[in-house]
């Protein structure tokens, strides 16, 4: 059996491993598959011996995957999980589960870049080691700096994911997770820095969105998991919760805003939060928890609000009408797949380098809603001309 061209034992033998921890199938188990002990399988993995192809066929089948998704030389196959492994709390299921989804995520347009072509812009700031003392100051320090270094100012940001995806080249996907998972981040030499959100959770995901680009700002080779209820105790955390509240809500233009919309007013009452709160994008628990650290209300504020009847959604729809966060992160999280993933499937099937099928089981999607990223893909197709093209 010959491989395609630039697939060695070696790159067969770690796709091999990496689709049968996926798979979660142990070494016996997959020796015992093709008739082999347990030490040829090791070798098998490593590079050190040829795989057959009945061989390949039989593991392929185990492992749900197809040969041909084995072979295809584009093919990348992440190995992100096991990040996450190390780090499973009382969530372990949810985390795993979201972990495996960002992996084929990540995976799948790998992949569809390699086989157009297309190269990932990376505009990653330098790495910042925690130094000995408050993080808090740091990250300040720092988020400060990431505003100067984008000519971002001081004034409010209204979409920090589009940041993340553009400016940063990060890769950023917005789907639905389970109710206690707020967001993942991961990072590897190949894929680069890879984040996850909630698209359950509108309110939270600028703040969850921000964090993860703490981590990325100061210990990107560390994975991060945030939870609802999270307290933030490793320095790590505090670092990224810090950042975040800096990031979104910078202490100058909070404080001016606040003495701006309170001015000659005793109380701090919920119409102020939500005001507060629409101007900086973020959810109300952000900006109370925010203007209790700076000092501006007394500590325990948000803890009032939520003995007291919180701060409802509709107390928010008669101040301020439609939630602007909510809108964005409704266009943003609309559909299957990422704007730009979606464009990249797209332009494959147009060029004939992946059948439907093959689509939907590259994204994990179902043959209907792999035709729903597609749809109109005829039109396009029918409608093309030489004045339309791209000139590179």
């Amino acid at each position: 059996m010959e491989y395609p061209l630039g697939i060695s034992n070696i790159e067969l033998g770690e796709r091999l491993r990496v689709a049968r921890d996926r798979a979660k199938v142990t070494q016996a188990e997959a020796a015992q598959l093709i008739g082999a002990v347990r030490t040829t399988l090791i070798a098998i993995e490593k590079g050190e011996r040829k795989v057959r192809l009945e061989e390949l066929q039989k593991l392929a089948a185990r492992y749900g995957l197809s040969v041909n998704a084995l072979l295809r030389r584009e093919s990348v196959h992440l190995d992100l999980v096991p990040q996450f492994r190390k780090q499973l709390k009382a969530d372990a299921d949810e985390v795993e589960s979201a972990s495996q989804l960002l992996n084929v995520l990540v995976a799948a347009e790998c992949e569809l870049e390699n086989a157009l072509g297309v190269v990932r812009h990376r505009n990653y700031p330098p790495e910042r080691p925690l130094l000995p003392g408050d993080v808090t100051q740091q990250a300040d320090h720092d988020a400060t700096e990431h505003r100067r270094w984008l000519g971002l100012g001081m004034g409010p940001i209204s979409d920090v994911v589009g940041l993340l995806e553009s400016e940063l080249g990060v890769r950023v996907y917005v789907r639905p997770l389970a109710s206690n998972i707020s967001g993942l981040f991961a990072f590897s030499e190949v894929a680069g820095a890879c984040v996850l959100l909630n698209a359950n959770q509108p309110s939270r995901l600028p703040m969850t969105a921000a964090h993860e680009w703490g981590h990325l700002a100061s210990n990107r080779r560390n994975p991060s998991v945030v939870s609802i209820g999270d307290r933030f105790t490793s320095r790590d955390d505090k670092y990224a919760n810090a950042f975040a509240a800096a990031l979104l809500m910078p202490a100058i233009t909070v404080k001016q805003r606040f003495v701006e919309l309170t001015a000659g007013q005793r109380d701090l009452t919920r119409r102020h939060v939500i005001l507060l709160a629409a101007n900086f994008f973020v959810s109300r628990e952000a900006m109370v928890r925010r203007l209790e650290q700076l000092g501006l209300v007394r500590e325990g504020a948000w803890s009032w609000f939520q003995d007291n009847g919180g701060i409802t959604d509709e107390q928010a729809r008669e101040v301020i009408g439609n939630d602007a966060t909510k809108h964005l992160v409704a266009v943003r999280s609309a559909g299957l797949l990422p704007h730009r993933l979606a464009l990249l499937v797209r332009e494959a099937a147009k060029g004939e380098l992946y059948s439907e099928g093959q689509l939907a089981r590259l994204l994990q999607l179902d043959r209907q809603e792999i035709r729903q990223v597609l749809d109109g893909l005829d039109t396009e197709v029918s409608e093309a001309s030489e004045q339309s093209q791209i000139i590179r």
